[in-house]
């Protein structure tokens, strides 16, 4: 009597098992990967209800981060500047400008303007923005080169391993604090900039926390 099955397919289930723990682990495996910030937020450059020129603004007129932004240094979020910080020189420049419409019914209704968030830390992460400004740490090591940017766009993962790369090694990026908010300075050299840094961490007793507690709270 012939067989209806041949004897290989007896393997059939096995190799199906074997598959699929193979299968699964690519897949997890690529999102582990993939699915994080370097890959899922650097480079985020949405539109905005308002078109913003940082390379105009800051880059050619100059204007000081703190004047749109004016709680970097006291409060623990950087705020979004309202609508009457824009109108106090767009009612003089540019007043009539189309692009400056939802500007303008802002300031009339008392309705914020929807921008859209770049750069955004996690509900369960603890992130103080003041502390970090008022020890050194520039507006350039998390946010780039946005005195250049037309568009602001995210440059850097904001990961919790990237934050930690931070923590353990303040001194290669520390700066003078009347340079923090000065994006074109950079020290001469890698070494002159870690010899800067470890001065600034011994005057300042700059101790970033490493363990869990330090960022989730």
């Amino acid at each position: 009597m012939s067989k209806t099955f041949p004897k290989w397919s007896n393997k059939i289930p096995l190799m199906i098992v074997v598959f699929l723990v193979l299968l699964v682990g690519v897949v997890v495996g690529g999102m582990n990967y993939y699915f994080t910030p370097k890959y899922t937020r650097v480079g985020y450059e949405p539109t905005q209800p308002v078109p913003y020129d940082h390379n105009l603004h800051v880059g050619e007129l100059g204007l000081d981060c703190r004047y749109c932004h004016t709680h970097v240094e006291k409060s623990g979020h950087s705020n979004i500047p309202t609508s009457q910080t824009c109108m106090n020189c767009h009612n003089q420049i540019q007043s009539d400008s189309p692009l400056l419409e939802p500007i303008r019914k802002s300031v009339e209704t008392g309705e914020p303007v929807p921008w859209v968030r770049v750069h955004e830390v996690p509900d369960y992460v603890y992130f103080d923005h003041s502390v970090h400004v008022n020890r050194g740490v520039s507006c350039y090591s998390c946010h780039g080169e946005v005195n250049e940017m037309e568009v602001v766009r995210q440059v850097e993962p904001q990961s919790m391993s990237w934050c930690l790369d931070c923590h353990r090694a303040p001194e290669d990026h520390i700066r003078p604090l009347e340079e923090v908010y000065n994006l074109d300075w950079q020290a001469e050299s890698a070494e002159a900039q870690r010899e800067k840094g470890l001065k600034l961490i011994e005057e300042w007793k700059v101790k970033p926390p490493l363990s869990c507690s330090g960022c989730h709270r």
